[in-house]
């Protein structure tokens, strides 16, 4: 990997301090076909990056140039006033105060936060330049904290290189170190890779949507089509530009590192299963239900609920017994089937304390459920999920005690009936453009669409046991296919 680093003047930060290539700026600007075939990682340390100006377009025509470049053009224009920052403040607030509670001795009045590539000169309060780091990667912050039993934050900004003291320029140097440098790999005999694939994943998660043999297993898959697969985990956001494109496998959600994940990579540009719209929309069962009405797509019997009083109608309106789910569940949890008016009230006040609005649907009894994975608009595999053993769900989640899992059994496409899959896909397609999950029920009534899933399960051996190969090869062509597609934009603008 190619580091370049882009300053001012040569004295601003000499090339001995690192073993990158250093250039300047207008250089830089002048010069667009000097690196050739190659991408550069490009760390922008221009003294400003004033609207138009030297530094602004540094990053602008690096983008244009297929290079990837910290500070992007999208967070100078956010750091450039307070008005457009403000919506991170008082996240980073609550961070921070939290950590500053922590202490045995924290700091009473106002104090300067320097951060440098995520790390903090207070070294207690790591995690909040991590934090910051996450929301604006810019290779140098300051950050004004004022006094107060609340430590509110009066300003962030991205301090030009010029301003540091000597023992603050040391600091800068060794958080650039520590970006930069990755674990050495001995060399291997084969074609080297084309695209570099992050793959984000719990190791300890107890119900992830891919095991850790399925990803080695597609890893081997990629290396024949040149792509290297890499395993992330939730602490290597700030390592994420160093990679083409992302594929996550943790189970996702708004309110967690998922959708920051997916939310840095979609503003680097960068192909990415799940993206974070597709997470808004899928993880939200009262959209789904909106969207899958608006378009005609079939659907059980469905009430959005945002009244007590609304328990008293619902069976008159879906029949018993009546299904009730909170918006954001998944993986089964969250759903409840209730048989009397007396359990239907309780829940329903329980979630409605939640969640303002409560899904309530029509029980639908089958004994499996229909799995249709759609890759790119166009359907990848199908599975029947049987229900788990003497329960109502495909997962029996039991407390106290490890969920009971129904089993699954792939099945040909071509075996599937014609209007499974002309549903499935109609109702991905409505989401986006990525990897989904449509469950569906087949009754006789007809073919109901139950969810979609933004970060279905894919497990070898299971969801792959009749494509095989194939199913890995399309999906890590669906990435392929998009970086090339970058690349050659990239040509034609540089053309």
């Amino acid at each position: 990997m190619t580091w370049l680093v882009l300053v001012d003047k040569p004295s601003d930060f000499p090339n001995a301090d690192t073993p990158h290539k250093v250039m300047a700026v207008r250089d830089y600007l002048l010069r667009p076909r000097l690196f050739g075939e190659t991408k550069p990682q490009v760390i922008n340390l221009s003294r400003s990056y004033a609207y138009q100006g030297a530094g602004y377009y540094s990053s602008l025509l690096a983008e244009a140039r297929g290079h990837r470049v910290m500070p992007s053009v999208e967070t100078m224009i956010e750091l450039s006033r307070k008005s457009l920052y403000r919506i991170a403040v008082p996240e980073l607030e609550d961070r921070l105060n939290k950590l500053l509670r922590g202490l045995d001795d924290p700091p009473l009045e106002a104090f300067r936060l320097l951060v440098c590539f995520g790390r903090t000169d207070d070294v207690r309060l790591e995690a909040f330049g991590r934090h910051l780091f996450d929301w604006f990667r810019a290779p140098i912050l300051e950050v004004m904290v004022a006094a107060g039993e609340w430590r509110s934050i009066t300003r962030i900004r991205a301090l030009p290189i010029t301003e540091l003291k000597p023992v603050e320029r040391r600091f800068l140097v060794d958080g650039l170190d520590r970006y930069t440098r990755r674990a050495w790999k001995p060399p291997k005999a084969r074609t080297a890779a084309r695209y570099s694939l992050a793959v984000l994943y719990d190791p300890q998660a107890q119900m992830p949507p891919s095991m850790q043999s399925s990803l080695k297993h597609m890893a081997k898959v990629a290396a024949r089509l040149g792509v290297e697969v890499e395993p992330i985990q939730k602490v290597d956001l700030d390592r994420l530009a160093e990679f083409d494109a992302l594929f996550i496998r943790e189970t996702t959600a708004i309110d967690n590192h998922t959708y920051r994940f997916a939310r840095r990579a979609a503003q680097e540009g960068m192909p990415v299963i799940d993206d974070p719209v597709s997470m808004i929309r899928c993880t939200n069962k009262v959209y789904l239900a909106e969207l899958l009405a608006a378009n005609a797509v079939p659907t059980p019997k469905t009430v959005i609920i945002d009244s007590l009083k609304q328990a008293e109608t619902l069976p008159d309106e879906v029949g018993w017994p009546v299904v009730l789910k909170i918006p954001d569940g998944s993986f089964s949890r969250g759903v409840f089937k209730l048989d009397t008016p007396e359990a239907l009230k309780d829940r329903l006040e329980a979630l409605l304390e939640e969640s303002d609005l409560v899904l309530a649907q029509e029980f639908v009894p089958t004994s499996f459920d229909w799995r249709i994975g759609v890759l790119g608009g166009e359907p990848l595999f199908a599975c029947k999920y049987l229900m788990a053993k003497q329960h109502w769900q495909v997962i029996n989640h039991r407390p106290g005690q490890a969920a009971d899992e129904g089993r699954s059994k792939a099945v040909a496409l071509d075996d599937v009936s014609p209007g499974v899959v002309e549903a499935a896909v109609k109702a991905a397609r409505l989401i986006g453009d990525g990897l989904y999950g449509v469950d569906l029920k087949e009754t006789d009534r007809g073919v109901v669409v139950i969810e979609v899933n933004d970060n279905p399960n894919l497990d070898h051996g299971y969801e792959d046991a009749v494509a095989k190969d194939e199913l890995w090869e399309k999906l890590v062509t669906w990435f392929v296919r998009r970086l090339d597609e970058r690349r050659g934009a990239h040509r034609e603008t540089n053309a």
